[in-house]
């Protein structure tokens, strides 16, 4: 599964630098992220946190773009929040850098300028590449998750995953050269451990107390109450995390057929 994501994000990547002598939009954006998994099954934004974000789009004509964007936020879980397992009482949070490639396909023609067609709905989908790292607050103390094997791993889990971006959004021209654009957008990882939750306890943690117990007892099982092999996560579902914001774009450069059509249809 990696690499077959590595080699689409390839193909892609290379499909998108021989088409850089097109017309292209450079904007910024900001919004929100929030994450889907073990501590949080099913409820969208539940413990939202701001991101933000850089983006190049690649317009092949007014129905396709290929965007690439960086972009650079932070989420969180908690089981006394989303009260998905009271009994567990586990936390996490971890601050995520994506890089990523999307296909995005235009409802309607689009370009940053035109006064016919000023707006479209859009959807997207694609891949990237994303780097997290997981914090569980233990007695008041941030520390790091993956270095302490919570679940008894031969080694520690890689601090990155593949993920595959899809959703969708709407692009508005505001002037001749300035765009804005609003999106929602999933993100399946293949990874199960962006929240250090998986399988199973690995510690007896049985006769236990707070007093004797280590950072690692207590990150695996704050509430020193599970033995070695109980149920801790769901380890058929890899994690998702999601993006929605804003953005602003400027248009870079202009095709010479998009300028002659503003001509003719416009009266530029």
């Amino acid at each position: 599964m990696l690499k077959t994501s590595i080699s689409i994000l390839f193909l892609m990547l290379s499909a998108f630098f021989l088409q850089a002598q097109k017309s292209g939009d450079l904007g910024i954006m900001g919004g929100v992220t929030y994450y889907v998994g073990d501590l949080n099954p099913a409820m969208p934004f539940r413990m939202s946190k701001p991101a933000f974000g850089i983006l190049y789009r690649q317009n092949f004509n007014s129905r396709i773009s290929l965007r690439v964007h960086g972009l650079f936020g932070t989420v969180a879980g908690d089981d006394a929040i989303s009260k998905a397992n009271l009994d567990r009482d586990l936390n996490f949070e971890s601050k995520i850098t994506e890089t990523g490639l999307q296909l995005e396909i235009n409802f309607f023609e689009y370009y940053i300028g035109s006064k016919m067609h000023p707006i479209t709905p859009y959807l997207f989908g694609g891949v990237a590449f994303t780097m997290f790292k997981p914090l569980g607050n233990v007695q008041g103390a941030n520390v790091e998750l993956q270095p302490l094997k919570t679940e008894g791993q031969a080694s520690p889990y890689d601090l990155y995953t593949i993920s595959m971006p899809f959703g969708l959004g709407v692009k508005y021209s505001v002037s001749k050269l300035f765009g804005v654009g609003a999106e929602w957008g999933m993100r399946r990882t293949t990874t199960d451990y962006l929240d250090d939750v998986s399988k199973t306890f690995y510690l007896d943690l049985q006769g236990s107390s707070s007093a004797t117990a280590t950072v690692a007892e207590l990150a695996s099982d704050p509430t020193l109450t599970h033995n070695n092999g109980m149920q801790r996560g769901n380890s058929r579902d890899t994690d998702w995390y999601s993006f929605a914001g804003v953005s602003v774009t400027v248009k870079i450069r202009m095709l010479g057929k998009e300028r002659c059509l503003d001509h003719q249809r416009e009266g530029y």
